[in-house]
């Protein structure tokens, strides 16, 4: 398979390729590692009339720690932020989702910024932007913005990026005081989770403290379940509170059925992983006490 025509266009510096948006808006598609775009180029799922590739844009690949956060270049490739000391000392969940993320070989070239751009409801990273509260850095005509992870995903493949915008980096919140974990089910190792969750929580003397779960797989966007959160804040992890975080997790979701699995099965994975998951995590926040 092919893709269909094209222009081609390799700008050096983040200023030229806002200039290339502005001048040519929705016809023009962004290329960052390529892993999801060339798919759907050669299926002529994706006709731009004008292809902007980022991989000369050198000062979009950096990791650096400020003010409380680690931030993230957008055109930094997975591999590398998986391989980081930054990552692996100062974002502990972050470090957990990425093994997840393909096979070495997809995260060789894939990238943090183009994997959140392009809002797939079953991939890791997006997950993790939700469960930190991060935020990503935009980059338009009218200068950059902030724009926090609650309010960045609208639907499927879709965010509030509109076609003149380039998300330049991603702020994560340091959290290595905190116990992490992210478990994914899979039909095979490397394949879309067909459900996973994200989790961080706090111990201070034997409770729950800071208690986050964000899930993907099980709707247009990353799922984040307040009922279970309450349901473990405050609260020594007992069988019958795991119980009840399960529960709520279970009432809260409501994911669709496809080719792949059921909603009824989605939502009792959801369940399971959130108890395993929350167990880890609180087992690792004691470590770190």
């Amino acid at each position: 398979m092919k893709p269909p025509p094209f222009r081609y266009a390799a700008p050096a510096s983040v200023d030229q390729v806002v200039s290339l948006l502005a001048a040519h808006g929705p016809e023009a598609k962004l290329l960052a590692g390529g892993q999801s775009l060339m798919p759907l180029l050669n299926l002529r799922l994706a006709r731009p009339a004008v292809l902007v590739d980022l991989n000369r844009v050198r000062e979009l690949d950096y990791i650096r720690e400020e003010d409380g956060q680690v931030i993230i270049g957008a055109m930094t490739r997975q591999r590398t932020a998986e391989r980081s000391p930054v990552v692996r000392r100062r974002l502990p969940l972050l470090a957990d989702a990425l093994p997840l993320v393909g096979h070495p070989p997809i995260r060789t070239r894939g990238t943090v910024g183009g994997s959140i751009a392009h809002a797939d409801p079953s991939a890791e990273l997006p997950a993790v932007l939700v469960a930190l509260d991060g935020s990503v850095a935009v980059r338009g005509p009218g200068g950059t913005r902030t724009v926090p992870a609650a309010e960045f995903f609208v639907s499927y493949l879709t965010t509030v990026l509109g076609p003149e915008d380039l998300l330049v980096e991603v702020r994560l919140p340091a959290h290595r005081d905190a116990g992490t974990a992210f478990l994914e089910v899979a039909r095979r190792h490397g394949d879309f989770a067909l459900v996973g969750v994200a989790v961080l929580a706090r111990v201070s003397e034997n409770r729950c403290r800071g208690v986050r779960l964000a899930f993907t797989g099980v709707g247009p966007t990353p799922v984040r379940v307040p009922e279970a959160e309450e349901a473990a804040e405050g609260r020594e992890l007992t069988a019958a509170v795991c119980a009840e975080v399960r529960t709520a997790v279970e009432a809260r979701l409501q994911p669709d059925s496809d080719i792949h699995a059921s909603a009824a099965y989605r939502r009792e994975v959801a369940g399971v992983l959130a108890e395993r998951a929350l167990r880890l995590a609180v087992q690792r926040a004691r470590e770190v006490e």
